[in-house]
């Protein structure tokens, strides 16, 4: 078993990656003999190539396992390595798993049942809601969200799951003490109250645009499943069904409207195979996690006058004078039911005194 500093400081040195570090593990154990390694050694590990031997050279004297231990330690977070029993067991099946996580919150989360949610930055209205509605049915079950909290429907699926009061997991791209991106602060500390927030990459580590392939690895591979909201025809939520497809995990898509650019994305994964879903029981019927026939989305209750006015709008825009003309109302008592229907997330104000259903 290899010691916690070594890994920690394999993980702390550039360009390695976990194929490389296992490579290194299965030639080092303790991290004094890897720092006492001269340059044949090292190059005899058969990942080693003379330019990233290079690279071990020049940064295993700048790296400080020690140091990043305590820093993490005063975080109130911790390590676990591939060998901990802490360690995600679907995420150690994968071909390149990272060799250390860092955890912020309740570890055990992450070898609860676990489905992912990812989509586009940019969500419609409809977008939005449905991330949240699945995610919260899911936590319902007491299914573990994972997610990359970043803006959009990542940040939606982490609500849906926290107003549930299940579990959510979210993966950085960056060090574990980064808030990224920054208005998500008081989000990730409610993530970190119900389940956790993990990354691979150690303290002080930037978002840079390259940490996110891995990042969307560790999403997709300590997950049963990945699902997709809405995402443009070329997206990041689109690499991550990939590495799942790739990981041997299932793909799942919700369908949009046919007009909306970020609906291309999921329906070409309903074309290649993913499956259609559109309530959480579809995911947990494929997956035989749990199956039942009411866990259908949950309307809020309408009275009598939000029900006529919400019957005379449609899922295209409708002119909220049409509205008041139809009912013969006074156009104040139209719009305060309009802006009960919004707060009850049923409809949506567009430009122009226009709304829509969502």
């Amino acid at each position: 078993m290899a010691e916690l500093e070594l890994l920690v400081a394999l993980n702390m040195i550039p360009y390695l990656g976990p194929v490389r570090i296992r490579g290194l593990l299965n030639c080092f154990n303790t991290y004094s003999d890897f720092m006492n390694a001269t340059r044949e050694r090292l190059l005899s590990v058969p990942e080693v190539t003379p330019k990233i031997c290079d690279i071990i050279l020049e940064f295993r004297k700048k790296v400080n396992p020690f140091d990043e231990i305590e820093r993490i330690k005063k975080l109130g977070a911790k390590i676990i390595t591939i060998e901990d029993e802490e360690y995600p067991r679907l995420l150690a099946e994968i071909y390149d798993p990272p060799v250390v996580l860092y955890v912020l919150g309740e570890a055990s989360v992450l070898n609860m049942e676990s489905i992912a949610i990812v989509g586009t930055r940019k969500p419609t209205s409809y977008g939005q809601k449905i991330a949240e509605q699945i995610a919260g049915e899911l936590a319902e079950f007491n299914i573990n969200v994972v997610s990359g909290m970043a803006r959009g429907i990542d940040s939606f699926a982490h609500k849906g799951a926290l107003k549930a009061g299940g579990p959510t997991t979210a993966v950085l791209g960056c060090g574990i003490d980064v808030v990224y991106p920054l208005e998500n602060h008081e989000l990730m500390k409610k993530i970190v109250k119900k389940g956790c927030v993990i990354t691979s990459f150690p303290a002080n580590s930037k978002p840079l645009p390259s940490n996110f392939p891995a990042r969307n690895r560790i999403i997709s591979g300590m997950t049963r499943g990945t699902l997709v909201v809405e995402a443009a025809e070329k997206s990041g939520a689109l690499i991550t069904a990939d590495f799942a497809l790739e990981q041997g995990r299932d793909v799942f898509a919700v369908p949009g409207s046919v007009f909306s650019p970020y609906s291309r994305g999921t329906h070409k994964l309903i074309k290649q195979g993913a499956k259609l879903v559109e309530c959480a029981n579809d995911i947990l019927e494929e997956l035989n996690l749990r199956k039942n026939d009411s866990a259908e989305i949950k309307e809020p209750d309408l009275t009598l006058e939000e029900s006529e006015v919400l019957d005379m709008i449609d899922y295209t825009p409708v002119n909220i004078e049409f509205i008041v003309q139809k009912t013969n109302k006074p156009p104040g008592e139209i719009n305060a039911v309009i802006t009960r229907l919004q707060l009850k997330n049923m409809i949506t104000l567009l430009p122009g005194g226009y709304v829509m259903k969502i």
